[in-house]
């Protein structure tokens, strides 16, 4: 009977949905719709739903910050961007097929301020502070009444056929990359930032209802989303946050279920001489809730700790008698908030299996239903949950409040593996030619890119050429590995690159903070362990040692590798510094010498111009290495007799009785004297040797007492540096 008046009232006040909140009035009736209820069930806690695109499905209400996912409401084809590299002489290209695509998301039937994190396949797609994780382009349309036709589905669809989607929050992706995601679209989820400050009932149904007053404060929920209706909502917070339903006035009002300063002390209770009337002469009846009833043991949400996974608490103590149920409430929560919910709900349930009817003949407007009072001769305190006015007196049903407790104070969210959300950090650019290691599977020249980050998250940078007249000509991706590079903050002092420098040392200061240099040992420097550029000469280092400042003193050095002891003594502070470790890309060198600087560029997502790097090494792969060991032997007769040792590309390993393979299609060697630039006399020879007879060797000396005789390799494609001696 009370169900039905409070139903017509709240169905004056509020339509429908006011009637089915209507018949909410006080706990007596709410129980069955929000409290126990069998028949009706609220919405279902799933894992992370992916985005869809499914006609008829609703968009959910989203309200504080939560996670969900979209349904994607327009899409273009995959476009396809190929990029072949190689193809040089003698050398197979090869062509990778990457792909894009542009496409909107709906996310939330109402008014959002924000997006924060996006989520793709599990991974970071844009991070808390909206950088992108991966090249494309994101627009958030939050959703208002004014907002405008997206321009890039105004620009696809006909004139006057895009929508402006007023009053849904939607986000575009512009020419997304998919070659992280297996070039298809990816699993997409979004952190919704609907609404700031605390959350109320009121959010909820205010948009719903006219003339209703519902500040309940959902002390602790950080979002919600909702995708159903109004009162399945209710019905998995109500277990919750209980609250009270007062349609006695001309307002409906939903307020807090809490309890008065003091209690009403309710008069001795009024006997009735009716036979069908409840308690008889005693004027009261108390009853107990079977057992079967089910007692609330474990709560289901989405743990803000834990990138909003799903987690569940149970409730503390004594299980309850009974079959226990689990509450699902699409809310994000923390373990603790979620702990101390479901302890309340438990604690709740079980105290109020104790319910008491009880009659009283005198009208008191204070004792309605929620009103909190206590009996003569009944422990505890009681709240009004049903009243019922008879012609003998006022039947009221009243259920047992827990006492007062203090809640839990910890809880656990359980491990998870989450996205880690690291800055992308700008790109940090070098290139070198490496020297040809001697077998033919390797390019020659051998150009590296070494690009690096100082953030850990940096996902990599586009490589290009630069060309003469300013413009990028594309090389491909540099891949996520972050190169080992660095500057030299101390000039290296020069050495004998036929010895073991352990004098020398430079100190330098690495990209990042994170990067690590090794120490090695004499065998390992052996095998061509810690080999680095620096500046335009090779080196080896055996021992890395990090200072206090953070830079690396590098010691026990070997000098000149790989043909650059010219170099040994043009060190200067801000050297470059690259490991080669075997990171880095290799370029196809044929487009990079369609630039006469030989610069390279990288562009990575968190750079706003080029970063450019000069070739260190430039040429190194064509020319052989300069002679070496050359004397200058006067015979009896005053005749000199110049020799020297040939060496060769590639032939870097010292084998015993084996002359070294010229690795040219001649030995050919052109010799000089000269003094400055100025050149007085020149020789061809196909021998490393050079006989000058005493006449012509004492009028170069008159002519030019500082002269020197200069030797140089002729390679195929190069000459190698010149060898100087002074003619004794």
């Amino acid at each position: 009977m009370a169900t039905l008046v409070f139903t017509a009232i709240g169905t004056l006040l509020g339509g429908p949905v006011g009637g089915a909140i209507g018949a909410l009035a006080g706990r007596q009736v709410d129980a069955l719709i929000l409290g126990g209820g069998r028949g009706r069930e609220g919405p279902r806690l799933a894992e992370l739903a992916v985005t869809t695109s499914s006609y008829g499905i609703p968009i959910p209400r989203h309200f504080g910050r939560m996670r969900a996912a979209g349904q994607i409401i327009w899409a273009t084809d995959l476009v396809e961007h190929r990029n072949t590299q190689g193809g040089g002489k003698g050398q197979p290209s090869v062509t990778q097929y990457i792909y894009s695509a542009s496409f909107a998301v709906a996310l939330s039937s109402r008014p959002i301020m924000g997006v924060g994190r996006i989520w793709a396949d599990g991974k970071l797609l844009r991070g808390a502070a909206g950088d992108m994780k991966v090249a494309g382009s994101f627009r958030l349309h939050p959703g208002t009444a004014d907002q405008a036709p997206d321009p890039l589905l105004a620009s696809a669809e006909a004139a006057g056929r895009c929508p402006a989607y007023t009053g849904l929050a939607y986000a575009v992706f512009e020419d997304l990359q998919l070659a992280d995601f297996g070039n298809r679209l990816p699993a997409l989820t979004f952190e919704v930032l609907a609404d700031d400050g605390e959350l109320t009932l009121s959010a909820l149904v205010d948009p719903v209802i006219e003339n209703v007053d519902a500040a309940v404060p959902l002390g602790g929920v950080d979002g919600l989303s909702m995708d159903g209706a109004l009162i399945d909502s209710l019905a998995a917070l109500d277990p919750l946050y209980p609250v009270d339903c007062d349609a006695c006035d001309e307002q409906l009002t939903i307020r807090p279920d809490r309890r008065q300063p003091t209690a009403i002390a309710l008069p001795e209770a009024a006997t009735s001489t009716e036979r069908d009337d409840f308690g008889g002469n005693a004027g009261f009846a108390r009853k107990r809730a079977p057992e079967a009833e089910q007692p609330v043991a474990m709560l289901r949400y989405y743990d803000v700790d834990r990138d909003y996974q799903p987690g569940a608490q149970r409730a503390g103590g004594r299980p309850a008698p009974g079959q226990p149920r689990s509450i699902e409430l699409p809310a994000a929560l923390s373990a603790l908030v979620a702990r101390r919910l479901i302890d309340g709900a438990a604690k709740r349930t079980h105290w109020a299996r104790q319910t008491i009817s009880w009659r009283v003949t005198q009208i008191d407007p204070a004792v309605r239903p929620g009103a909190t009072v206590s009996l003569p001769g009944h422990p505890g305190l009681w709240r009004v949950r049903e009243w019922e006015w008879r012609s003998h007196g006022v039947d009221l049903t009243l259920v047992r409040l827990a006492p007062d407790s203090a809640g839990s104070t910890s809880a656990d969210p359980g491990r998870a593996v989450t996205a880690p959300d690291r800055p992308l950090g700008p790109t940090a650019l070098a290139a070198c030619e490496l020297p040809w290691d001697g077998h033919a599977a390797t390019p020659v020249p051998l150009v590296m890119a070494m690009a690096t980050s100082s953030e850990s998250g940096w996902t990599g940078a586009a490589l290009f050429a630069e060309q003469a007249d300013g413009s990028l000509h594309p090389l491909g991706p540099s891949g996520r590995r972050r190169a080992i590079i660095g500057t030299a903050v101390t000039a290296l002092p020069p050495a004998s690159p036929l010895l073991f420098d352990r004098k020398g040392f430079v100190d330098v200061t690495l990209v990042g903070d994170d990067g690590t240099l090794p120490d090695a040992t004499m065998q390992q420097l052996a095998t061509g362990a810690n080999r680095a550029v620096l500046g335009e000469e090779i080196i080896q280092f055996g021992s890395a040692a990090k200072l206090q400042d953070g830079s690396w003193r590098l010691s026990g050095l070997l000098r000149g590798r790989g043909g650059t002891e010219h170099a040994v003594g043009s060190h200067a502070e801000g050297d470059r510094f690259i490991l080669l470790d075997g990171a880095g890309t290799p370029v196809d060198a044929a487009r990079l010498a369609l630039s006469p600087a030989g610069r390279l560029a990288a562009i990575g997502l968190a750079d706003p111009a080029p970063v450019l790097a000069a070739v260190q090494l430039r040429g190194i792969g064509w020319r052989p290495p300069s002679p070496v060991h050359a004397r200058c032997n006067k015979l009896g007769n005053g005749d000199r007799l110049i020799t020297w040792v040939r060496r060769a590309r590639g032939a870097w390993a010292w084998a015993d009785g084996i002359d070294t393979p010229p690795r040219e299609q001649a030995e050919r060697y052109d010799v000089v004297f000269a003094e400055g630039p100025q050149v007085f006399a020149r020789w061809e020879t196909d021998r490393p040797e050079l006989l000058l007879g005493a006449e012509l060797a004492g009028s170069l000396l008159a002519q030019a007492p500082q002269g020197t005789i200069r030797i140089v390799q002729r390679g195929d494609r190069a000459p190698s540096l010149p060898l100087a001696l002074p003619l004794t």
